[in-house]
Order: structure tokens, then sequence, then C-alpha cells
């Protein structure tokens, strides 16, 4: 990354905290996947609940193994591969629950709108309700410049990656393209467009100068 888009990194950053603010919301900036992980470590309290979202972004930050290792943390974590599908319903259930719960956001907008989609409902549900705290770590690769465009990198981009990730067998998978499909195994079923938040500090976004999950 040259100095330019480091730049723009920092100052586009530093405009969409603003708006977070006026939204009720937070927002810091780390240029780096490792200071931000640091970063986010440093904002768990020992012996807390804290929820796994769905995230590519965080997995790929090796944010998991280092709360893991915070004194009498309890990790409810969905996606360990030993779980039956009822087993993973019910820890999603329980996260609604927790101390904290960290995700990411599909999409953010110039102005501070957080734009997610889901199949299931848990991660948007989090979101919105349940956990005292949300932490989303976002690369400035999930800015968008207003809800139109953002949900339009949702549709088209993030989506079909996600599905080939997954190995489901939408359409998109062999098009890269939605085609609004109704197949069983859409995940795109329940969209969650924030602009605020009544409790003020309840969510926090930790932008990250760094391209990030999809």
């Amino acid at each position: 990354m040259d100095s330019h888009q480091i730049k723009w990194n920092e100052k586009t950053a530093a405009h969409i905290i603003a708006q977070l603010g006026k939204r009720r919301m937070e927002g810091s900036f780390a240029p780096s996947a490792a200071q931000a992980a640091e970063e986010i470590v440093a904002m768990i309290p020992e012996g807390a609940c804290v929820y796994r979202g769905g995230s590519m972004t965080t997995f790929g930050m090796g944010l998991w193994e280092r709360i893991a290792k915070i004194p009498g943390v309890k990790i409810l974590d969905p996606y360990k591969p030993e779980f039956t599908l009822e087993e993973s319903v019910e820890v999603r259930r329980q996260g609604l629950l927790s101390d904290i719960m960290i995700a990411s956001t599909n999409a953010i907008t110039l102005d501070g709108k957080l734009v997610n989609l889901d199949g299931g409902g848990n991660r948007v549900a989090g979101m919105n309700y349940g956990p005292k705290k949300v932490i989303l770590a976002a690369g400035m690769n999930k800015v968008a410049p207003d809800l139109e465009s953002a949900m339009a990198r949702v549709k088209h981009y993030a989506a079909p990656i996600n599905v080939m990730r997954i190995g489901y067998k939408n359409p998109c998978a062999e098009t890269g393209l939605c085609s609004d499909c109704r197949s069983p195994e859409r995940i795109c079923n329940m969209w969650s467009i924030i602009e605020g938040h009544m409790a003020k500090g309840r969510i926090h976004v930790k932008l990250i100068g760094e391209n990030l999950g999809y």
C-alpha cells in the first residue's frame, strides 16, 4: 500500500469516526490488522463472555487466538467443527446474552451507517440488541460512499463470495452474480441498516487500514 492510499485511509476513517459519534456509536482507527487486534483485546475485560459472530475479518486477524489467552474469558463460538447444527444454533442463542459480541460489518457508509445482510439473522440480531457491547472490525475495503452502493456491495460482492466459501449451491456460486434466488441455502434473507443507537457507545467500529474479509 503506497503513501497516498495510507493517507486516504486515515482521512476517510477520521471522517467516518466523526459521523459515528453523531449517531451515538464509537469508532477508532488502526493502520494495521496487528495493531487493531491488540487494541480490541485491550477492550475485553478478564472473565468476559465473548460471542463470536461470523466474520472472516476477525479470523484473518488471528483475533480469536489472542482473545482465548485473556484470563477467565469464555468464548461462545458456534463455528466449532464438532458441533451439530442444533448445538451451533444453541450457542448463537446464548450469544445474544453475552457481555461482548465481536464481528464485522458487510459495509459502512461515509456518513456512518452500518449495512449488513444475514442468512439466519443471528449476527444482525446481536448487532441490534442483546450483547452489552458490540465490537465490529472492518477493513477500509468495506467503506462505501452511500447506502445504495453499500447494499450493492453486499449483494453483488460479499454475498456471492461467502456462498462460495461456505460451499452452498446457490446460483451465485456458479455465476458470481446475485440472481435474487429462492434457494433454501440463500444467505441474503435479513437486512440490517443501523443508523444510530439509543445506548451511546454500545457499538464500537474498529476501522483498519488494510483490506480484510469480504
